[in-house]
């Protein structure tokens, strides 16, 4: 298995606040939209959202759930004003604030925000290492 992630897929209690949150709130492309999902063109994978309990039973688990889920996902800047930047344009957007950026006890700047369906994001400058994209090896 090659090590990549091509797609994380979100379960939304509402597909339409959810697009807008991403699309217009923080300006991810949007690829398609139908009814029932929504695919978003990242830099070198793609986000999906889908109904909450649509997704569970595709998956063939359970839907109830609430509190920490043991997942962020992070979405990595080059400075650490540009994480204060991220934030508030998130909670713009409809996010919660979590914790706002502040320095951390690896050595970087983060903070985190949750999506209006609870999904917890890091924003974070890694001031060690480049953590994005990089050319196929």
């Amino acid at each position: 298995m090659k090590p990549r992630i091509s797609m994380i897929t979100l379960g939304v209690q509402n597909l339409e606040r959810s697009v807008k949150f991403y699309q217009e709130g923080l300006g991810f492309p949007l690829h398609e939209e139908t009814p029932a999902v929504a695919f978003f063109n990242l830099n070198g994978s793609w986000l999906g959202l889908y109904g909450w309990d649509a997704l569970a039973e595709d998956a063939q688990v359970s839907c109830e759930g609430s509190g920490f889920r043991g997942v962020a996902l992070a979405h990595n800047v080059e400075t650490d004003a540009e994480v204060d930047v991220v934030l508030a344009q998130a909670v713009e957007a409809g996010a919660t604030l979590v914790k706002p950026g502040q320095k951390v006890f690896w050595g970087g700047y983060s903070g985190y925000f949750k999506d209006p369906d609870g999904h917890l994001w890091e924003v974070a400058c890694n001031p060690f290492t480049w953590i994005g994209p990089i050319d196929p090896v």
